[in-house]
């Protein structure tokens, strides 16, 4: 038995959702434990895509139990999308299990989203505006509605007249917008809950069930390290906690009850919005990773920054998050270039920085330290094995694994479930000493 959080360790679309599709099938049950529709994760099974945003990966496994935790924040009408499209496909949902204590993401939070981000011009945050933000801003202020409130018809009634009255004040009055039908959005909301109900139940006594019975469980988090709220490049970054100390609070479990951390990173790095991002690569190099990555979002489409791999942030994942190994993913997106850059460290005003700088101003001004590498200049996307690779591949691999100190137990090579190769299971695995007797970060 093993419970592991699974997190990203750089700005968010490291590729996690396959990650946790594929380690879902030593799973007996999948949580996601933070964040909204503002998440998304596309996993290809078999030449078919599918693009989830709030349903677990472990949904394509048609004995997983999946289940949204009470840290995530939830649009009705966007998660009964989504179940009908995976019903559609042929994919049973009955698995699926919805935790009660979960907020609610309602029409004037989407409105507030959006306004706001308008506002704000320069000084944009780059929001999905999906209404994530005044969601949890909601759920502090100690104003929000749970899924258990959706589903309880006289309190939804109750507690929406008070509040849609309160939020058309806002609308009106601060963004110049048309106020809302309390009696509409109750209505809406009513049958949302009837087709919602049958998924709802205390998902942290589910979840502990599962632990008491021995189960393997996946803890499965959105965005990435350096969005947290918390922890990361602040103010540019999520209204929730994606490292991995959020799935403790997201899930409803005690910290001793985590066993191992999953970090997944790009062989590169990406960014999405707005905010500082040392390695960006602009120009025709930057172009052709995109292309190459296909590094456009899975919820807004928009085109994700491209840059060269920081180990600088990568570090901090591993501090921030407590990783054990990671898992590399796109390294095929690299196979063309003649050389590969690195960041070892910053320059920030003329001198040397190691760390990752709390303050976001200090971070805009940092300047990346580079070690080049050469590539390998031939495809890695049919590789099964690391003897399969070219020797700069795995050198470049090994390099990564140095400069992180932590092993590196699975390296993916394309989009689909067959171009990984799977050097230790990350599950099952023997929990290692991250250095061996000489010293030598290992890969596997």
């Amino acid at each position: 038995m093993a419970n592991v959080v699974v997190i990203g360790a750089q700005w968010g679309d490291e590729g996690k959702g396959k990650v946790t599709d594929l380690l879902s099938r030593s799973a007996d049950v999948v949580v996601r434990y933070q964040g909204g529709v503002n998440a998304g994760h596309t996993v290809v099974v078999k030449g078919q895509t599918f693009k989830l945003h709030l349903i677990p990966s472990g949904i394509l496994y048609p004995d997983t139990k999946c289940i949204i935790g009470s840290g995530t924040v939830i649009d009705p009408a966007v998660l009964i999308e989504e179940l009908d499209q995976i019903e559609a496909l042929g994919i049973s949902t009955k698995n699926l299990l919805i935790s009660e204590t979960a907020h609610v993401t309602m029409p004037y939070h989407r409105l507030i989203d959006k306004a706001s981000e308008e506002r704000r011009g320069n000084q944009k945050i780059g929001t999905t505006g999906r209404g994530i933000g005044p969601t949890y801003a909601d759920k502090s202020e100690r104003t929000g509605i749970r899924v258990l409130d959706l589903i309880e018809k006289e309190a939804l009634q109750q507690q929406l007249n008070w509040t849609i009255n309160y939020k058309n004040v806002i609308l009106e009055k601060l963004y110049n917008l048309p106020p809302l039908d309390p009696t509409v959005v109750i209505e809406q909301y009513q049958a949302y809950a009837e087709r919602l109900r049958p998924h709802v139940v205390d998902s942290s006594l589910k979840i502990y069930e599962a632990i008491e019975e021995k189960r393997n469980i996946l803890f499965e988090g959105a965005q990435g390290t350096l969005l947290d709220l918390d922890h990361g490049t602040y103010p540019y970054v999520t209204s929730s906690n994606p490292v991995a100390g959020g799935a403790c609070v997201g899930a409803g479990v005690g910290p001793t009850m985590i066993d191992r951390v999953i970090g997944v990173a790009k062989a590169y790095t990406t960014r999405v919005g707005e905010g500082p991002f040392p390695t960006e690569l602009e120009g025709t190099l930057g172009e052709l990773l995109c292309a190459r990555g296909a590094e456009f979002g899975t919820t807004t489409g928009r085109r994700r920054r491209c840059g060269w791999f920081d180990s600088v942030i990568g570090r901090y994942a591993v501090r921030i998050n407590g990783i054990d190994c990671l898992a590399i993913t796109k390294l095929d997106v690299l196979d063309t270039l003649e050389e590969i850059k690195v960041c070892l460290a910053y320059e920030i005003d003329g001198e040397r920085c190691d760390h990752f700088p709390s303050s976001s101003r200090k971070f805009s001004r940092c300047l990346p330290i580079y070690k080049t590498l050469p590539g390998w200049q031939q495809s890695t996307s049919e590789c099964r094995t690391l003897e399969d690779l070219p020797s700069q591949a795995l050198d470049y691999l090994k390099f990564l694994a140095e400069l992180m100190a932590v092993p590196i137990a699975l390296v993916s090579l394309g989009a689909s479930r067959e171009q990984t190769i799977i050097v230790e299971d990350p599950i099952h695995g023997p929990k290692r000493a991250l250095l061996d007797s000489n010293h030598v970060p290992l890969i596997s």
